[in-house]
């Protein structure tokens, strides 16, 4: 019998998890609940996006943090989904032995932990920023290290992929690492050490298998059969969360997996063999395109010249420190034949990050459905909102911000599309 997977959105954005969920199976991923609030912003634009497209769902508008113990244990989530700052989840502990964490928004993180503690779903997907990774710069991998001990405190196993979605077939060059949680009591994760014979965490190949051909994201997203340039690390985390937060001195690459407290990673590639959408693919025609978007203003296009171009500028530090900042050059403005390079909520300003086109000799920025289509959202998903029963529009800037914070759904598509093969193989 096919069965049904009930989702709670944390950090839910303007619904970036549900838009991919849906293009895989909306029969399958029912999304019952969700969270999204700023607390430094007045105006709850994405919340209100949300509100727009999901009246089907509880779209609880308030603090994370504010929301009870009572109020998660009242949800009965099959899984937990959501995207969270990448800030500093360093650990200490408090002169009560209780554990806190250094980094405002950092404790994010540990409100994910709260509502799995109160509602203990079989599973949950989160999304963050590769250099999750490698942080914090003096103890590399630890913040990653220590969400692994908070995740295996409560009895998940997870496994992990940096996945750029130009390298299947996107057409943004954005690296962002997926994590796959799932419950060591679920049949799904029983069946590892079954296959593996016990020996499926340690420290050799025991589990290339999973990672190279048999695991969700192998399936979902092939890689070459073979580390790049021989890069694994295997690590067992100590009991103690302050331990690994103070002592962490592990690797952790690209991909891997973390079963009862040990982990195997390694570094791996893309298998190659999906061509990316090339920008010449979601650039709308030019009789669609608002006079807005083009920029006629010799001053603006060159300051995008000068700041795309290679410089070398003499600083002062703050402690009178004389230093040359160097910026090595990129190219006047975007190729049409290669995908996006990655976008950033400072989209459409006038900075070096921003998308410069040139079409037909005419300098122009990216249009809202081309951010949009950049992140394969449905067009005009972030136009309007919903505010107090009545429908308004987003302002162009807001929509540009979404987007730069937003996921590629289409990755979160074929994820959905492998957990779904997961559920139905193993609880059916």
């Amino acid at each position: 019998m096919t069965k049904s997977l009930k989702v709670l959105e944390l950090f839910a954005g303007v619904g970036g998890f549900r838009v991919g969920f849906d293009h895989a199976d909306s029969d399958f991923f029912k999304t019952k609940w969700a969270n999204q609030f700023e607390p430094s912003r007045k105006s709850q634009d994405a919340f209100e996006v949300y509100n727009y497209h999901y009246k089907d769902s509880e779209n609880i508008g308030i603090d994370i943090n504010d929301i009870s113990d009572e109020k998660f244990k009242s949800m009965d989530a099959d899984m937990i989904v959501g995207g969270f700052p990448c800030q500093d989840y360093s650990v200490a502990r408090s002169k009560k032995k209780e554990l806190g964490i250094q980094g405002k928004k950092g404790v994010l993180f540990w409100q994910i932990i709260r509502a799995a503690q109160n509602i203990n779903p079989k599973y949950m997907l989160f999304e963050n920023v590769d250099r999750l990774l490698k942080a914090p710069s003096k103890q590399r991998g630890r913040d990653f290290s220590i969400m692994l001990s908070a995740l295996n405190k409560l009895n998940y196993s997870l496994e992990w992929r940096v996945i750029n979605a130009a390298d299947y077939g996107g057409a943004q060059r954005r690296r962002r690492v997926y994590l796959f949680v799932f419950r060591n009591d679920l049949p799904y994760a029983k069946q590892l050490d079954e296959h593996y014979e016990n020996t499926f965490m340690d420290n050799d190949d025991t589990y290339d298998e999973y990672i190279f051909k048999t695991g969700l994201f192998a399936k979902q997203f092939p890689i070459k059969r073979e580390s790049y340039k021989d890069r694994k690390a295997f690590y067992e985390l100590p009991d103690d969360i302050v331990e690994v937060s103070d002592e962490f001195s592990g690797k952790v690459f690209n991909t891997g997996v973390m079963r009862h407290g040990k982990y195997y990673t390694i570094d791996t590639q893309a298998l190659g063999e999906e061509r990316p959408t090339p920008l010449k693919d979601i650039v709308q025609p030019e009789d669609e395109v608002d006079d807005k978007y083009y920029v006629t203003d010799e001053n603006k296009i060159n300051k995008f010249k000068y700041l795309r171009g290679s410089k070398k500028i003499e600083r002062i530090s703050a402690n009178g420190h004389k230093y040359t900042y160097s910026e090595g050059g990129m190219s006047p403005y975007e190729d049409l034949n290669l995908p996006g390079r990655t976008m950033l909520t400072s989209e459409g300003t006038v900075n070096r990050s921003t998308h410069w086109l040139k079409i037909n000799d005419r300098y122009r920025l990216l249009t809202p459905i081309e951010a949009e289509r950049m992140q394969s959202f449905p067009d005009d998903w972030t136009k309007y909102k919903l505010v107090d029963g009545e429908i308004k529009e987003v302002s162009d800037r807001m929509r540009m911000f979404f987007m730069g914070n937003a996921l590629v759904t289409d990755v979160v598509k074929r994820i959905g599309l492998g957990i779904k093969d997961i559920v139905n193989k193993y609880e059916s």
